[in-house]
């Protein structure tokens, strides 16, 4: 017999699709994701800008998908060069998608609908209505509308996947009234929804007579997080202020008589009503203050983020445990998904002699931390993204970025898988976008994979 072929990627995938490891897939995915670990922090691996474009409008990016002219165009960036998956007709000013979320379907949960099994968008319009687009085709697979009273703006996650929180912008007032000193009581709504099936939770007030001088909200996890100027963060069951203060339990497409007038929840022009109206102050959970309202929590054990607050503590982050406040003596940044970042970076003075770390961020997947670091060199930036072991903190690979970096505009920059995303807003809302692709020496590739098969 001559000598056994060692697997390689391509093999195994297919070994998997035939159900070769159908016992436990997940043991199947993590070697997947080992082996292009591996391949991403090789010598020879270089990531090529294949793709640069340029847009007046912003761009987005999700899971894959670059988003262009206010979510209407999406483009792949899977392929070897990016392609149009879809573009929707024109629309006017007052219709068009101010903020997005990308639904995934959950796996082995019977849905009602076929199109439930399909990744959607879930957009929200300028003139307040919520959609439910197919993220492949671009299709309108659902709609609601929201209300008139006020100006919904903003979508995101309060539990991933799972229920949505659509809040709309401050509440000002008139002109005339500010003048005359009137403040407005109601400083923003909410809008909580489960994505499925699609229902209604309830839409919450946040008033300034129950709150006192609260400058912001929103919900996380089934939290509401209320702001203050003074840096203050107050925390409240969502769940709890539902269940004491909801004025009415409300069904999206059923009838509903509301202050005298009647009309079909979620459809124009009656909309949704504000059916939780907090009458006296909730249960507080817990209270922290932070410089800039800075807090983020999560983690297994619960541990929250903070910065102190004193305008000289800038760049400066303490994790502190939930349970009893207490400081993390080895400062862990721990994620909403329990996974410990275990490297910590100190933020360096913008020196032009100095490089500084811009961005930081986590690739789960890969286990690997993505530092942007940018070096001032003249009147020209340039920034390379490096790769750190997430166990170690050692440096496995540092990509440069061939687009100069200037310190001033607002950059946000993605690492997914074998993908380099850097979108770029310079002045006069010019926004663009430069797309990296891996590219592998096939021979050094071949060693690599039988390597890490060698060592299953």
């Amino acid at each position: 017999m001559g000598p056994t072929r060692k697997p390689n990627v391509c093999r195994r995938l297919s070994h998997r699709a035939l159900g070769f490891f159908s016992r436990d897939a997940g043991v199947v995915q993590r070697t997947n994701l080992g082996i292009l670990r591996a391949l991403v922090c090789q010598e020879s691996t270089k990531f090529k800008n294949v793709w640069t474009t340029h847009s007046k409008s912003p761009i987005a990016y999700e899971r894959g998908r670059i988003y262009f002219d206010n979510y209407r165009c999406c483009v792949s960036s899977v392929a070897s060069e990016p392609r149009k998956l879809y573009e929707m007709p024109k629309c006017s000013k007052s219709e068009k998608i101010e903020d997005a979320l990308l639904w995934e379907c959950p796996v082995g949960d019977m849905l009602p609908n076929p199109s439930d099994y399909k990744s959607s968008l879930i957009a929200l319009t300028a003139h307040n209505w919520l959609l439910r687009i197919s993220a492949t085709t671009g299709k309108v697979l659902g709609k609601v509308y929201l209300a008139s009273y006020c100006k919904f703006r903003y979508v995101s996650w309060d539990t991933p996947q799972e229920v949505i929180a659509v809040k709309s912008a401050q509440n000002k007032g008139s002109a005339l009234a500010r003048q005359a000193g009137i403040q407005q009581p109601v400083l923003l709504y909410l809008a909580v929804f489960r994505v499925l099936p699609f229902s209604l939770i309830g839409v919450l007030e946040i008033n300034k007579k129950i709150f006192g001088n609260v400058t912001d909200a929103t919900l996380s996890h089934g939290i509401l997080i209320v702001m203050y100027s003074s840096g203050l963060v107050r925390l409240y069951s969502f769940q709890a202020i539902a269940e004491q203060f909801m004025q009415q339990k409300l069904d999206l497409g059923c009838a509903c008589r509301w202050g005298g007038t009647t009309g079909t929840v979620g459809e124009a022009p009656f909309g949704i009503p504000c059916n939780i109206k907090i009458t006296d102050t909730p249960p507080l959970l817990f209270e922290v203050s932070s410089l800039e309202n800075a807090f983020q929590i999560g983690g297994h054990p619960w541990h929250y983020i903070i910065t102190p607050n004193k305008k000289k503590q800038k760049g400066v982050f303490h994790i502190c445990a939930l349970k009893d406040n207490s400081l993390s003596e080895n400062l862990p940044t721990v994620t909403a998904s329990g996974r410990v970042v275990k490297k910590k970076f100190n933020l360096l003075d913008d020196d032009p002699e100095q490089e500084t770390f811009k961005i930081v961020d986590y690739e789960d997947e890969l286990d690997l931390l993505s530092v942007v670091a940018v070096t001032q060199i003249d009147a020209e930036g340039k920034a390379h993204l490096d790769f750190h072991c997430n166990e170690y903190g050692t440096l496995l690979k540092s990509i440069p970025l061939v687009e100069s970096w200037d310190v001033t505009y607002s950059h946000e920059v993605y690492f997914d898988r074998d993908l380099v995303l850097h979108i770029e807003q310079k002045p006069s809302r010019i926004f663009s976008c430069y797309v990296y692709q891996m590219v592998c020496d096939p021979g050094e590739e071949e060693e690599t994979i039988n390597r890490s098969c060698e060592k299953e």
